[in-house]
């Protein structure tokens, strides 16, 4: 038992850095290259798709037989790819793809539904959707529009309520 983890504590610095950035490769790599030179690192992920690149451009090697031997599929490698025709080495790195936060809530949305949530007779939760998609023609979902509203909490600084005033102790 001692020796698991002292092996788990033990990781190699490189091994710690490729996991915090997200860039540590888990599938198996079975290409001669990483098997032969130690230069090349198969638990480097960027390092692994790059010559899985290479390999299929510049040897002429089969995609299926060459995603399989790095570790992908063969959809894996035309996305790999593409990635990399789109913007080269960076598009290797591996990060979260598409929209990143509620697109459809923009300011105008959100100021709309604030304004009338803070109405002394505010519309339902339905309504104020259905609202929503006629004047801004955005069908937002209700579980998106709460995420939002507490995003915005957040940021929003907190004024803090006044204590009531307390008389000053005199002495006796």
């Amino acid at each position: 038992m001692e020796d698991y983890m002292d092996k788990k504590q033990s990781a190699d610095p490189k091994e710690k850095v490729l996991r915090k950035c997200g860039a540590f490769n888990t599938h198996p790599v079975t290409d001669a290259l990483f098997k032969d030179n130690h230069f090349f690192d198969p638990r480097d992920l960027v390092q692994v798709k790059y010559e899985m690149l290479r390999k299929v451009h510049k040897e002429r090697e089969p995609i299926s037989h060459v995603a399989a031997s790095f570790g992908f599929s063969r959809p894996a490698f035309y996305q790999t790819m593409g990635d990399f025709q789109r913007e080269g080495i960076a598009g290797l790195l591996p990060r979260k793809r598409g929209p990143q936060g509620g697109h459809k809530l923009t300011h105008q949305v959100l100021e709309f539904i604030e304004e009338n949530l803070a109405m002394d007779k505010p519309m339902t939760m339905s309504v104020l959707l259905d609202e929503v998609e006629k004047r801004f023609g955005v069908r937002v979902h209700r579980r998106s529009l709460e995420r939002a509203r507490r995003r915005r909490e957040k940021k929003m600084p907190q004024i803090p309520k006044k204590a009531g005033r307390q008389k000053p102790k005199t002495m006796t």
